[in-house]
């Protein structure tokens, strides 16, 4: 039960904003690009507060409809005139760290394209990354950030920024909502779990948010892509977490038996082989298990040809 009486839902009344769907129906279209606007003005410093934004095409991100769905490039301007990009990730666990920087060096590419004489005075960049899940141990923050910084822990250059939003870290009842930024963390972390709109969340931007949130409100073909949507995300946390709980207890086991260094990693290959198979046999596709497991397109290939070479004749 949330706190101040608000239940669970029995089933869902609202999208889960972490689907591909529901991220792109709240924040990736231009009707809604008003909810996008203040969300992001919640992590931005006062001197970038976005008052206009354009949506940039994406697909020149990576091979694959996981990397192009994963992000979305905002050019925008602030009060003063100024105008900087903001990258906006849903990311995947898979290596999200590398993605990240490798999707931040586009914008920045970007600038010298736009212009005939390019002097190298950069605009500023933002990257904000949405997780549902936890990628190091360093305390329980639900907002990171990130800069570069030299030896001395002084900030070497200040136009770069990452913002990841670690969400299982968000804990707050409603009755210690008191910030926008606070109303929007407990929007994303409990959206799909409310079967109503609390009162505290009576703000109107909020009640546009739920309005477009809102599973009745969709037509068929909406919800039946939501609905795939959905399945692919829960398949896809199914496996990640999977993963997580086979590598870790079969890292136990061969760790008693022959060392826990080798049998850390002996767990990890075993649990990386099967994650494989099974989702081979349930005909996903490569590009699907690779996203997955972060293993190359060269090693799915190879453990798929040993298996059907009979190496792994109990799987």
């Amino acid at each position: 039960m949330l706190a101040n009486s608000i239940t669970m839902a029995t089933s869902e009344k609202f999208i889960n904003p972490f689907t591909d769907f529901g991220f792109k129906k709240i924040f990736g279209t231009e009707e809604n690009k008003e909810l996008l606007i203040h969300f992001l003005n919640t992590l931005l410093p006062v001197h970038h507060q976005i008052t206009t934004l354009e949506y940039k095409r994406t697909d020149r991100y990576g091979n694959t409809p996981l990397d192009r769905k994963a992000v979305y490039d905002l050019y925008c301007q602030g009060a003063d005139g100024s105008r900087f990009t903001v990258e906006m990730q849903k990311a995947k666990q898979t290596y999200f760290k590398d993605r990240a920087l490798f999707y931040t060096t586009f914008p920045i590419q970007e600038q010298a394209i736009q212009k005939d004489n390019w002097n190298f005075k950069l605009a500023a960049v933002y990257t904000i990354a949405v997780l549902d899940f936890t990628f190091d141990r360093k305390g329980s923050k639900v907002v990171r950030t990130i800069q570069l910084k030299d030896e001395d822990n002084e900030v070497f250059y200040k136009k770069l920024l990452f913002v990841y939003l670690v969400m299982p870290n968000f804990n707050k009842p409603l009755s210690d909502l008191k910030t926008f930024q606070d109303k929007w963390l407990f929007v994303l972390k409990n959206l799909q779990n409310l079967d109503e709109i609390p009162s505290v969340l009576q703000d109107g931007i909020f009640k546009k948010l739920f309005k477009v949130a809102d599973l009745a409100g969709m037509n068929r073909k909406e919800r039946q892509d939501y609905e795939e949507s959905l399945k692919y995300y829960r398949d896809l946390k199914n496996v990640t977490d999977t993963a997580k709980t086979e590598g870790k207890m079969e890292g136990k086991i061969e760790g008693k038996m022959e060392g826990k260094i080798e049998g850390k990693i002996e767990g990890k290959m075993q649990s990386q082989v099967e994650i494989v198979m099974r989702n081979h046999k349930k005909g996903r596709t490569n590009d699907f298990i690779e996203d997955i497991t972060g293993l190359t397109a060269a090693e799915v290939h190879q453990i798929i040809q040993d298996y059907q070479n009979g190496l792994y004749p109990n799987l």
